[in-house]
């Protein structure tokens, strides 16, 4: 498994794209959630859109990996059968996952998961880049921003740290080390 993981806006999910073009023995592990359907997202694509009371139904039959309720009634987890569903077709599980979400997976599958936190260049373009996408309101934005103030002490839990200042430089970095973790199977150790 190889995780990204980062506070919003710091360019995990345009870093997985990115090597899900690239590289055929990836597969994306598509997150369960209870938030709504933004306008440009796709069921069973960008996540498992569903009821609380269907993620909590689910919760209590021990079907995810991980979960965690972000925000009150908004809920995120990986469904153990997404794991699965991969590993089973012979392909690596790439995840665009939160910071506290990447952990628990990193402390469930150990060295068979290589966890990456994506770094921006300052905490002040962090927060532009979140104000740029235009995608939440105000009370929602400083939600966000507090939340991403405590995501950023997350990063010495992961393998490998990620700089996303310049988007060519950091899309060539992560190729590398991706690459040698499909190489190896493991943890790239010159890191």
């Amino acid at each position: 498994m190889i995780l990204f993981t980062a506070p919003s806006g710091a360019g995990k999910t345009t870093i997985v794209r990115h090597l899900l073009k690239k590289y055929d023995e990836l597969a994306f592990s598509v997150s369960a959630t209870t938030r709504t359907c933004r306008p440009n997202e796709i069921e069973g694509k960008d996540y498992y859109f569903m009821s609380v009371e269907e993620f909590k139904s689910l919760r209590r039959r021990r079907k995810f990996a991980e979960w965690m309720e972000v925000y009150e009634d908004q809920y995120y987890g990986t469904l153990k059968s997404e794991i699965t569903r991969i590993t089973q077709a012979g392909l690596i599980v790439i995840f665009d996952i939160d910071v506290k979400g990447a952990r628990k997976l990193k402390q469930l599958y150990g060295d068979d998961c290589f966890s990456i936190f994506v770094k921006p260049p300052s905490f002040e373009i962090l927060v532009q880049r979140l104000k740029d996408r235009n995608t939440e309101n105000e009370a929602s934005l400083k939600k966000r921003i507090r939340r991403m103030k405590r995501e950023m002490k997350y990063a010495p839990y992961f393998d490998y740290h990620l700089l996303n200042d310049k988007l060519d430089q950091c899309l060539q970095q992560a190729e590398s080390v991706v690459e040698s973790f499909i190489k190896t199977g493991s943890i790239p150790a010159d890191i």
